[in-house]
């Protein structure tokens, strides 16, 4: 037998003896399932497509869209463990599920959804947000659970009085399928403010919040409908008979499984690149784009322009998140495609990806005096509630297709730099080690560099880094199984998991530095030209 044969003998067995470790995560854009061995290999996947929907100024997703989704994603998984291995998946050693963070699931005592689903990307809390923020003296940005909550409290909407429960959209799909109503502590820090000491919310700001609701004589206080905190490696439930029936329509898969704590977005990719150790970050970059940096000591001043959430096992992060990143990237690129293809050229998308990100390495550093917002929607740290993508220029900029791409490039962590310009001018936070994952960085190099040049730091991506949260979420879930006593996260993935690989690393260019530096200043300047574009258009 060949080496190859061999292999897939091999992870017959485990698939078969049930030895693998499953994850399932909920981008914005992609429902993603990767299925590893022992050794925390992917070994088969499956994939959904969905997107949300703004539905009466609401962007939420259908309970038809979650199941659905999941349902066709765990089919597809299913499907790739069929074609490869021949055998049907029907025994799994632990599952864990991840989404989106922060949002509104609220439900009633016989657990009936009350309002739709109210997600991250939502900027309809600012009066909530400003207002907890000043009561806490800590950040709580728009995106945020409890800001939900506390806007449809100020609003007086009906279904408060009625809420037993609330959750995020992890919390609401481990709920469903293991009936119990916890929450990974870094997905949690999503939702309320967590204390790191305790590893869970935050009490003064708990007593705090239910002072403030006293007032509307509510039958229920915050710890009573919030899930119960849980840190990486703790046993979080097992799938239930139903929940079996739930993921695998088919009815093939096996109940009494266990499943970790569900996380949050943020959590998983901070597992699947390694930086969950103090002086370590990441940055996440697709639809939207986030970078945390698990911090040594508190930040001396509160910023809204910073979360502060924590790792899955609940060391304080500092977190730079922007609802946009890639989309308006991508429009450019498709628009590229639809003139090639008029020309009768049909090219390769992941070609044509590569050939314009390339493309930008050849511009002017600054990018030659172009300005482009790529907001599809409302921009926290720049303080937008609606976003128009738009692209401007002076009569005497260097108008040619390196400087177009690779303002594209910048502005897609223009909103991010003045973010982390706070931690890291200001704050003077130290980073180590600035690993990049997500659809950015599938281009070799470019998306690295541009990331390198907008925080004045060496950026790398590991080999595993194009897995993303799916693959982040099954090794909390093989964390939580296989783990000695006394083992710390960082040290089972750094030891057991990554072994000592630091991926591919790209250094700052000094001139590209100085190039982001005076492009920042040409887009925080005509940020006014965004905000008429919002008014006006």
């Amino acid at each position: 037998m060949t080496e190859r044969e061999v292999e897939t003998v091999e992870r017959k067995d485990e698939i078969v003896s049930g030895k693998t470790f499953l994850g399932i995560e909920f981008g914005s854009t992609r429902i993603k399932a990767v299925l590893t061995d022992a050794d925390h290999t992917p070994i088969a996947s499956g994939s959904h497509e969905w997107e949300n929907r703004l539905d009466h100024g609401i962007w939420t997703y259908t309970m038809d869209d979650i199941w659905g989704g999941l349902q066709d994603c765990y089919r597809d998984l299913k499907k790739d463990v069929k074609e490869q291995y021949g055998v049907t998946l029907t025994k799994i050693r632990a599952i864990g599920f991840s989404a989106m963070m922060h949002g509104y699931l609220a439900f009633d005592k016989a657990g009936e959804l009350l309002v739709p689903f109210r997600t991250w990307r939502n900027t309809i809390t600012e009066e909530a947000a400003a207002a907890l923020t000043k009561e806490f003296s800590y950040n709580i940005p728009q995106r945020w659970s409890i800001a939900h909550l506390y806007q449809a409290m100020l609003n007086k909407e009906e279904h408060v009085k009625d809420i037993a429960f609330f959750t995020t959209l992890a919390g609401f799909i481990h709920w469903k399928l293991t009936g119990e109503k916890v929450l990974g502590v870094g997905d949690a820090s999503g939702m309320f403010p967590i204390d790191s000491n305790t590893k869970d919310y935050d009490a003064a700001m708990l007593d705090k919040f239910d002072a403030l609701a006293e007032p509307y004589g509510f039958d229920w206080s915050l710890r009573d409908i919030l899930p119960k905190v849980l840190v990486a490696g703790e046993n979080a439930g097992t799938l239930t008979a139903e929940g079996a029936r739930l993921l695998d329509t088919d009815g093939e898969l096996e109940a009494g499984i266990p499943v970790c704590p569900p996380e949050g977005d943020a959590g998983t990719g901070m597992a699947a690149t390694n930086s969950v150790a103090v002086r370590t970050g990441n940055v996440s970059a697709g639809t939207s784009v986030f970078a945390m940096i698990v911090l040594e000591k508190a930040l001396k001043n509160v910023h809204t322009e910073i979360d502060l959430v924590t790792t899955p096992s609940g060391e304080a992060v500092a977190m730079a998140h922007c609802n946009n990143c890639t989309s308006d990237l991508n429009a450019w690129v498709n628009l590229f495609e639809e003139f090639a293809n008029s020309f009768g050229m049909k090219i390769d998308k992941n070609e044509l990806f590569s050939v314009l990100y390339n493309k930008a390495l050849e511009g002017d550093a600054d990018c030659g005096g172009l300005l482009a917002y790529n907001y599809f929607s409302g921009e926290g740290i720049t303080a937008f509630d609606e976003g128009r993508p738009l692209f401007a220029r002076t009569p005497d900029a260097k108008f040619n297709l390196a400087n177009f791409m690779r303002v594209h490039l910048f502005t897609a962590l223009g909103a991010l730099k003045d973010g982390l310009d706070i931690l890291l001018k200001e704050e003077g936070v130290q980073i180590d080690k600035m690993y990049g994952h997500g659809g950015l960085f599938k281009t070799p190099v470019v998306g690295q560099r541009i990331m390198a040049a907008a925080i004045d730091t060496p950026v790398s991506v590991m080999e595993t880094a194009g897995e993303g949260g799916a693959w982040g979420i099954a090794l909390l879930a093989a964390y939580m199984a296989q783990k000695e006593e006394g083992e710390s996260l960082a040290d089972y993935l750094s030891k057991r998991v990554f072994g000592g690989q630091e991926g591919v690393t790209e250094d700052p260019v000094p001139a590209d530095v100085e190039g982001f530096d005076q492009f920042l200043k040409r887009y925080n300047e005509g940020l006014a030209i965004e905000r008429a574009a919002v008014e006006h258009l």
